[in-house]
């Protein structure tokens, strides 16, 4: 069983996460786990928590899976699915901001590096925050949109006011 590699989509999965992190063991707690090396695919279930440095994600179920080329693609289903992480500092910040979010699905895509946050999505990022249905993050691009839901139809932000460069 193969473990640690087909994980480490998880702890290298959110936009701009604190480098150091990269370099911390992954850390699963969860009531089941499976692990079908034929399908190459593992299974955590109840109440999964998932911690690397900083990261920390919240699921009811984590399914990670990997293509033949090694690529690595996780999905977590909770009520909800929730993350905190602290990011890398961008100037002139002399320490990272964290940021946290939460959805009824997240899907990870090693591969394009693609964070999607599907139903009653919220991200959180040093107090600014976006609401909608569905969040998708690419973190090649530092690109992300966000769609509303069926019932208000409206996305929301909030912004914080940035304070004047010295």
């Amino acid at each position: 069983m193969k473990l640690a590699p087909w994980l480490l989509v998880l702890g290298a999965a959110l936009a701009h996460a604190e480098q150091a992190d990269s370099t911390k063991p992954i850390e699963i707690e969860a009531n089941r786990m499976s692990a079908d090396d034929a399908r190459r695919m593992n299974v955590f279930e109840g109440n999964v928590v998932v911690t690397r440095g900083t990261l920390n994600i919240r699921a009811d179920r984590i399914v990670v899976r990997q293509d033949a080329e090694g690529n690595q693609f996780a999905t977590a289903t909770g009520n909800p699915v929730r993350f905190r992480q602290r990011q890398d500092p961008k100037p002139p910040e002399k320490e990272g901001v964290w940021m946290d979010g939460e959805a009824k699905r997240i899907e990870l895509d090693e591969k394009s590096g693609k964070i999607e946050l599907f139903e009653e999505a919220r991200v959180n990022r040093g107090g600014d925050e976006v609401k909608g249905n569905y969040i998708l993050v690419d973190q090649r691009s530092d690109f992300f949109t966000v769609t509303p839901g069926r019932g208000d139809g409206r996305v929301r932000a909030t912004i914080q006011p940035k304070p004047p460069e010295k």
